[in-house]
Parts: C-alpha cells; sequence; structure tokens
C-alpha cells in the first residue's frame, strides 16, 4: 500500500477500535521490521470551550498490507497544550 493509503487505514481502524473521532495524522514511518508506524491525534473528551478538549496521540502499527498489528497511546493533553506545554 502507499502511504496514503496507510494513512487512511489507520485513521479508519482507530475510529473504530476505540470508538473516538481522529483529528490528524501526525506522522507516518517504516520500522526496520518492515511495519508502518503511523501517529494519529484523538479527541478523547470534548469540552467546552473546545479548548480544553483532551486530547490524545497514538501509535498504529500497520502491516504493508494495512492491517493494523498493534496500537497504543503515547501521550495524552488538553487541546491548549499541544505544542507540548502544560499551560
Amino acid at each position: 500500500m502507499k502511504p496514503r493509503e496507510l494513512v487512511t487505514a489507520a485513521i479508519e481502524e482507530m475510529a473504530d477500535l476505540v470508538g473516538l473521532p481522529v483529528e490528524s495524522v501526525s506522522g507516518i514511518e517504516r520500522d526496520d521490521d518492515g511495519t508502518w508506524r503511523v501517529t494519529v491525534e484523538v479527541r478523547e473528551l470534548e469540552r467546552v470551550p473546545d479548548t480544553m478538549d483532551v486530547l490524545a496521540s497514538y501509535e498504529v502499527r500497520l502491516s504493508d498490507d494495512g492491517e493494523v498489528v498493534g496500537f497504543h497511546r503515547t501521550r495524552r493533553y488538553p487541546r491548549s497544550a499541544a505544542d507540548g506545554r502544560m499551560g
């Protein structure tokens, strides 16, 4: 699969697996073992105002044919700290 197709597969699978909306993709790279690692940003909690939403980064590992072989959350943060700083 092409990288664009892998990203689409990661977005669709993550939305199904965690039941939450994927907001963006922040990275894609191929690992030494031949799998792909796609980093997606997911909105875990919706708050008012939306700057208080809680987002999470997930690393999704995919095979060459777009099957998810694993995923895990790497961080959780308020939308207002999207640059990595907490305030």
